[in-house]
């Protein structure tokens, strides 16, 4: 990797390049912000380090122009004042770190090491996602989080190998879809993506739905049946929930993975199969594991790559490019978010992740009456929980009566005689709190 040390004191230029050289990074210096401008457009640096304080151009100022021309260089501020005030100025300058002087070169090195990962993780994203459009895969991944760019890149890694996979998340986080992802992008795109959801399925069917039936095998079973291993053949078996499975089916779920071989309820005969498996669960397997609810041995030959979904809360800067998707595939007429409703939206916890998301827009475009969807217009659990959640006694007193207020209104359709008969107060008083709370219809 490529480093600019930009700093007007030689001995702290000097200290910085040979520490980093021995490290192995190519490393150049400039004294001050026009010789590293100069540097800058002739060599693609990936990583600048600046003094905050310089003569003539500022740290701030140089970052600022670095950033024009290259979106994507990372960055560390080195600054003789650590206070918070200013760690939180050369932030907004568009630095990603900074470090206080005299500057401790180990702290230094991991900094550089961490930036350049998630420099990595960006690149990696972003090629796996060109790589979605050039194949114009059925599917859509939105979000451009950094947790979300992590599962990308790890994603576009899994994805050409044929070692078992397992996907770990809350409910709604979208297992599914990266499950489908991973096939889309491996060598097995071609084939089948069958899936099975393991808790939806009776225990006393589970074993023909994995590995199938003769006719005659059990009272029902009118003809033969392939089950959702050999229906994968050459494909990807997605396991979902696997956490649900009984343990009596683990160990037979285990020998087909083992052996590569599965055998027919009712035959004698085993069949080879050719499946990659890649399993999802909401559950603690290794607390399972613990408890004695899940083979040890099933864990670590399902465990082989792992990955962990993000729940939304954790993705707050996806949530409005996820309202713009779901406007454009459930609105047939413009409809759009006010700042303060999205706002609302963004704070919101989302228990049920991104799914809850997705029905709560089908909700609140259906039955929203403008184009402009507002505070009044989302539901009353999202609103109820932004009153719980403001600051002081007297912010949460205040909060919770705009929300009665706002419910009382919305119930009675802006009626406002019968709102304030349900409230115990008079017309002028709620006309005033309305004025006060900046309500609208």
């Amino acid at each position: 990797m490529k480093i600019l040390i930009v700093d007007d004191e030689k001995i702290q230029r000097d200290m910085l390049k040979g520490f980093l050289e021995k490290k192995g990074y190519e490393v150049s210096c400039a004294a001050d912000g026009a010789r590293a401008l100069s540097l800058f457009n002739d060599i693609p640096f990936s990583m600048v380090l600046t003094d905050h304080k310089m003569p003539g151009m500022t740290g701030d100022e140089l970052l600022a122009e670095m950033q024009r021309i290259n979106p994507l260089v990372r960055s560390i501020m080195i600054t003789a004042h650590g206070t918070v005030d200013m760690a939180v100025q050369v932030m907004k300058a568009g630095a990603d770190d900074f470090m206080e002087k005299p500057v401790d070169l180990m702290v230094l090195l991991e900094k550089i090491m961490l930036l350049e990962q998630a420099a990595a993780i960006s690149r990696e994203a972003e090629e796996l996602k060109a790589g979605m459009d050039t194949k114009d895969l059925p599917i859509t991944i939105i979000g451009n989080s950094e947790p979300m760019r992590e599962v990308l890149s790890l994603a576009g890694r899994m994805a050409p190998t044929d070692y078992t996979a397992m996907i770990r998340g809350e409910t709604g986080t979208g297992k599914e879809l990266i499950a489908r992802l991973i096939h889309l992008l491996s060598p097995r795109s071609d084939k089948a993506f069958v899936e099975v959801n393991c808790a939806a399925i009776p225990e006393n069917l589970f074993e023909s739905e994995l590995f199938g039936h003769e006719k005659g095998a059990f009272t029902g079973a009118l003809t033969r049946r392939r089950g959702r291993f050999e229906l994968a053949h050459g494909g990807t078996l997605f396991l979902d929930e696997v956490g649900e499975l009984p343990l009596n089916l683990q160990a037979k779920l285990l020998k087909a993975l083992q052996e590569k071989r599965i055998t027919r309820v009712g035959s004698e005969t085993d069949r080879q199969v050719d499946v990659r498996v890649v399993a999802a669960t909401n559950r603690d397997l290794k607390q399972m594991v613990h408890d004695g609810g899940f083979r040890e041995d099933l864990y670590f030959r399902l465990n082989v790559l792992e990955m962990e979904l993000p729940p939304l809360r954790r993705r707050r800067t996806d949530i409005p490019l996820l309202v713009d998707h779901f406007l454009e595939k459930f609105v047939t007429r413009p409809v759009s978010f006010d700042p303060e409703a999205m706002n609302i939206l963004v704070k919101y916890g989302f228990p049920g992740n991104v799914r809850e998301l997705e029905h709560m827009i089908q909700r609140i475009v259906t039955l929203c009456r403008s184009s402009i969807v507002r505070e009044n217009d989302l539901p009353p659990e999202i609103r109820f929980h932004n009153a719980a959640e403001t600051g002081t006694l007297a912010e949460k007193m205040d909060a919770l009566e705009k929300e009665l207020i706002l419910t009382a209104l919305s119930r009675h359709e802006w009626v406002q005689t019968r709102a304030a008969e349900e409230l115990g107060i008079s017309e002028r008083v709620l006309r005033y709190k309305i004025k006060k709370h900046r309500l609208k219809n």
